[in-house]
């Protein structure tokens, strides 16, 4: 698991599905009893000693009601058909997971030339050059995204998109690949250069449930 700060306070923690019900029994035993309240996207636990927990639900709407840590846990721990698209200037990958597992994929990168401080003409036609090259890397990896995961569109549960967010936000008025945004879930995978262990490393985070952990004053908790 790991932790970082809370845009409006608290902190944001990572909580792999099998471990949600222990962390929820750790949140009972460092803050005393707890109430539960949700809906189909959050379920809040707020402990006898003020601190609160906001559980968001991977891959929502939840069936909401209670018992709200029940619906939870099981919903975190279905195993479900999930696309992932990463994207960034040069590299991209594309796979489906069933669960933790890759099922297919496809990873590719294609040139394209870093900024120069040269100027006159002869910037003029690098930037030229490079704008072509980038497109051209684009151009790939959206040919990419729908070969491998066009197939499996009707049994997507979700698509996950990461990289680099300025990357992906070019690509978004691309029709090729409307239906697959039209599947889009949180979170989007901030990742290094889309290689094919980073693609197989991206279950731990999207299957994650993300915790904003809200202690009482001068209490701490390591998570």
């Amino acid at each position: 698991m790991s932790a970082r700060p809370a845009k409006g306070g608290g902190r944001w923690v990572m909580v792999p599905p099998e471990r949600v019900h222990p962390w929820i029994d750790g949140f009972a035993d460092r803050h005393g009893p707890f109430s539960a309240t949700g809906d189909d996207r959050v379920v809040r636990l707020s402990a006898a000693n003020g601190a609160l927990a906001e559980l968001h639900v991977p891959f929502p709407p939840m069936i909401p009601g209670p018992p709200h840590v029940t619906r939870l846990v099981t919903h975190a721990q279905a195993e479900r058909r999930v696309g992932v698209f990463l994207v960034r200037l040069g590299g991209y990958a594309a796979g489906v997971f069933q669960g933790s597992g890759l099922v297919a994929s496809k990873v590719g990168s294609r040139l394209v030339q870093g900024r120069t401080a040269a100027g006159g003409w002869s910037q003029q036609r690098f930037a030229r050059r490079r704008r072509n090259q980038a497109d051209k890397a684009f151009d790939d990896a959206v040919e990419t995204a729908v070969r491998v995961l066009s197939p499996y569109l009707g049994e997507l549960d979700g698509v996950v998109l990461g990289g680099d967010r300025r990357a992906v936000d070019a690509l978004r008025d691309d029709r090729r690949l409307a239906p697959l945004l039209a599947l889009e879930t949180e979170p989007f995978l901030v990742v290094p250069d889309p290689k094919l262990a980073v693609l197989r490393d991206t279950p731990a985070s999207f299957r994650a449930v993300r915790v904003r952990v809200v202690d009482p004053p001068g209490v701490g908790s390591p998570g």
